[in-house]
């Protein structure tokens, strides 16, 4: 309670610091009110004129062609059209067609009298779906309502050859790109043929660099395991031939356990692959060492097939399989038979050891390679999907440029056609009087708080207490009292009448304004 004492208390402190300085109130309030009022009331007075136009959207077409045609928003459409009427071509156009551009013989001037016209006029949606207002303001009735006919005019009709416009440009620009794109498909095409030709055996359509290798690797395990078998086969047939002959007296030696054809070349043979397949874990088929063992070998079983011929030439079955008894006729065949397949496998395998040689040593080109194809074929797709698009879309603008032939989207309605405006509609003279009467006593008020606050009048014994901290024991009157008080009075009288003409002052020009006369113009 006694903290809101002391705030009161500081409060009417403050005011009384005020009231003291009184003298600066007046002195404001009469250097800042009587110009501001006289500049007010000197406002030329502002005439606006403005039309109310609605835009019909509904389109019989527009539900019939959904999926067909490309559809543009009329709410977008109107939009933009709404954005774009006060570009500075069509201010330049309003402005020739209401004769405002033979008021200015300067190129400065011209360019005021745009921006100007750019900054006035107005055009807003109201709070209804598609209905804009459309207003100007100026010192002349007569050119306000000109310039918003002008406005309304170039609304309306400029609008109703724009989707028309659009639709050609659409239709020329899609055409541009279309041809565009063609030929950078061709191009990203040849490119990728010319890639794919020189990177065939690395880069397949089928697959990787990887993927390749690795087939060919399982093709040719799998061709060596079909040897293998097929070298089993045979030795098989030729031991159960080989036992036929001795049980019908065909002199055929034997080996350790296995009764085969034996001949003096079948060791050296037998190691000499052995010492192949410990080349081949060191070297590839390309190394000279492998290639000389491989040709020794071709040497040796040449050899070793000559013997057996003139061993069977010496026992008299070469070429004679009429001697042989029927089974070791269809086991010959079959032999004959099963080394033909050989022989055709071990074609196989040399072919796919060459293809594999061939794949590791292009294996350092492969990153380089793949990420060439990847963005090759990514460019290829992605150039290919846009020329598809475009397309599309022509195929979509044709339909719409057609449909728009026979329909008009957009219609115009006039609710409210431009008038000349009777009565000023500004300044708003209200707001500004009162202002300046604000304004006046606003600053006389806060110069007269500063300076009692820079020089302090006391007028109280507890305000001494408070700046000195030292008590008041009493007070003394003033001798000449009621010579004070007079003089105080007059002070007052004359502040409220300097703030009573102020204030009269105000009060006539408001019902001046509000009675809508012109004191400027019937005074002076």
């Amino acid at each position: 309670m006694q903290e809101l004492q002391q705030t009161i208390d500081m409060i009417l402190d403050y005011i009384r610091g005020i009231w003291l300085k009184k003298r600066y109130v007046m002195l404001c309030s009469w250097l800042i009110c009587p110009i501001g009022f006289g500049y007010v009331a000197m406002m030329p007075d502002v005439y606006k004129s403005e039309a109310v136009v609605f835009v019909d959207t509904r389109s019989m077409l527009q539900p019939l062609l959904s999926g067909l045609a490309i559809q543009t928003n009329p709410q977008q459409e109107i939009a933009m059209m709404a954005q774009t009427l006060l570009s500075r071509s069509n201010i330049e156009i309003i402005a020739r067609e209401s004769d405002l551009d033979i008021t200015v013989n300067t190129a400065d001037g011209y360019t005021n009298l745009i921006n100007a016209l750019s900054n006035n006029i107005r055009l807003n949606r109201t709070g209804r779906n598609n209905i804009y207002n459309i207003s100007y303001s100026n010192r002349n009735p007569e050119l306000a309502k000109r310039v918003v006919q002008e406005t309304l005019d170039l609304f309306v009709e400029g609008s109703l050859g724009n989707n028309r416009r659009d639709t050609d440009t659409a239709s020329r620009f899609l055409d541009e790109q279309i041809s565009e794109y063609e030929t950078r498909l061709i191009e990203a095409e040849q490119r990728l043929a010319d890639f794919q030709r020189r990177y065939n055996d690395i880069l397949p359509v089928s697959g990787s660099f990887y993927s390749t290798l690795q087939g060919a690797t399982g093709n040719l395990e799998n061709t060596q395991l079909q040897i293998r078998e097929l070298q089993q086969q045979v030795t098989s047939l030729k031991s159960q031939m080989s036992s036929g002959r001795a049980t019908d007296g065909f002199d055929v030696r034997q080996g350790d356990n296995t009764p085969i054809i034996t001949t003096r070349y079948d060791n050296r043979i037998k190691s000499l692959e052995e010492k192949i397949d410990q080349l081949k874990l060191r070297f590839t088929d390309q190394h000279p060492d492998v290639i000389e063992a491989k040709n020794l070998l071709a040497s040796l079983e040449e050899s070793r097939q000559e013997e057996i011929k003139a061993y069977f030439s010496a026992t008299g079955d070469e070429g004679n399989d009429a001697n042989l008894s029927p089974l070791a006729t269809e086991l010959k065949l079959e032999i004959s038979r099963l080394e033909g397949q050989i022989a055709s496998l071990r074609v196989r395998e040399s072919d796919f050891e060459a293809k594999i040689q061939e794949l590791r040593n292009k294996i350092d080109l492969v990153p380089q390679i793949e990420a060439e194809a990847t963005a090759l074929n990514r460019d290829y797709g992605i150039t290919k999907q846009k020329y598809e698009e475009l397309l599309r879309r022509k195929e979509a603008a044709e339909l719409s440029r057609r449909a728009d032939v026979s329909s008009e989207e957009l219609q115009f309605r006039i609710i409210e056609p431009p008038l000349v405006p009777s009565k000023p509609t500004g300044p708003k003279r209200l707001m500004f009087y009162t202002g300046v009467l604000v304004l006046g006593f606003g600053v006389g008020i806060a110069l007269a708080f500063a300076l009692s606050q820079l020089r302090p009048v006391l007028v109280r014994g507890r305000q001494l207490t408070a700046l000195t901290s030292f008590p008041v024991l009493g007070a003394v009157t003033h001798l000449n009292l009621k010579q004070i008080q007079r003089r105080n009075r007059i002070r007052v009288f004359v502040f409220i009448l300097s703030s009573g003409a102020i204030v009269s002052m105000y009060a006539i020009l408001l019902a001046a304004e509000l009675a809508n006369v012109n004191l400027v113009e019937r005074f002076l």
